[in-house]
């Protein structure tokens, strides 16, 4: 059975080749509504297909979009993924998930890849993006959005959530429960100190404990992101001689793993251990007892990291001020934390 082309479509519905191809890709010109009605009957009827290989060579862009992650398996991350393929979906497109597993090689071959393939821009979430990468970049002329980090190596636009004044929030709520102090579950010695959401998070509960005159000195802990060394470094802390009153965890995941091992080592949570984490992964809500955690609009940030790697002045935005995106963080109250 012969190939159906875009002549058999603009033969049968009476109109030119280019016609056909406004209707198909939504432009560049309009097209009169009963023109389109033909069109799309004559692509229904003949089964057209259009070439997207093609398409992409004569472009040279396709309907990808490039999504780097540190580690999809990891909740948060799972959760941002999601968000933004359904915001690429809303704009016709599709998206290519990469994890780089907080390694510089394997962020520079996704970049290399996706880069090579055409997409239409890279939403990238960086842990540490390393200046191999930010070259890559440069040397591709991309359109890149960096989604909730904002690395040093790199100026482009940033969406990103208010994490210093979030974990602030977090921080004050556990001292208001009457605690002496409030621990803080950061990250480790490899933590970018600059745009990595975990430093901005340890940086809010320093605030928030000065601010309320308690000394942050030893009180500071480290751990990885995840759930499983959260675990492990809770059973050595919680069953040491100067158990914390309360733990601010620098992510959900991370809280986690803390309230696991309270409950191995039989400390009641919040009587004997208030908690509170960051990021509110769905999963926070089902906890036992549920979390208290930071929350912010990740659909919202999703759609507008979407918006903006698509859109074609992305790169004449102006000063550093401009190129972030700050939403904002809110308190969800559970009742981890001691709240009824």
């Amino acid at each position: 059975m012969a190939k159906v082309t875009r002549d058999d479509v603009a033969r049968l519905a009476g109109t030119s080749t280019a016609v056909v191809s406004y209707v198909i890709n939504n432009g560049p010109r309009p097209v009169a509504p009963a023109t389109r009605e033909r069109v799309l009957a004559a692509i229904k009827e003949l089964g057209y297909r259009p070439d997207r290989v093609a398409q992409a060579m004569a472009s040279r862009r396709t309907d990808l979009i490039g999504l780097i992650v540190p580690d999809a398996r990891q909740p948060f991350f799972g959760e941002m993924a999601h968000a933004v393929e359904q915001a690429a979906s809303e704009r016709g497109k599709m998206v290519l998930v990469g994890n780089s597993d907080y390694v510089g090689e394997r962020e520079v071959h996704y970049l290399r890849a996706f880069l090579g393939m055409r997409v239409s821009g890279l939403i990238l979430v960086s842990h540490a993006l390393n200046d191999l990468a930010a070259a890559e970049i440069e040397a591709w002329d991309a359109r890149v959005v960096l989604l909730h980090e904002r690395p040093e190596a790199i100026d482009d636009v940033a969406v990103v959530t208010d994490d210093i004044g979030g974990a602030q929030l977090a921080t004050r709520h556990l001292l208001e429960h009457g605690h002496e102090y409030v621990a803080c579950l950061g990250g480790t010695a490899e933590t970018p100190a600059v745009g990595d959401p975990v430093s901005d998070h340890v940086e809010g509960w320093r605030r928030a404990m000065h601010e309320a005159g308690r000394s942050t000195e030893g009180r500071l802990f480290e751990a990885l992101y995840n759930r499983y060394d959260a675990y492990q470094v809770g059973l050595k802390l919680l069953s040491g001689p100067n158990r914390p009153p309360a733990i601010f965890c620098s992510t959900d995941d991370q809280a986690v793993g803390i309230m696991r091992a309270a409950r191995e080592l039989r400390i009641d949570v919040p009587g004997e251990l208030a908690v509170a984490g960051f990021d509110d992964i769905k999963e926070a809500a089902l906890t036992d007892p549920p979390m208290t955690t930071i929350a912010s609009d990740r659909s919202a940030m999703a759609r507008a990291a979407v918006d903006l790697v698509l859109d074609d002045g992305l790169r004449a935005v102006g000063s550093r001020r401009e190129r972030l995106k700050l939403f904002p963080s809110r308190l969800v109250v559970r009742r981890s934390c001691g709240c009824d």
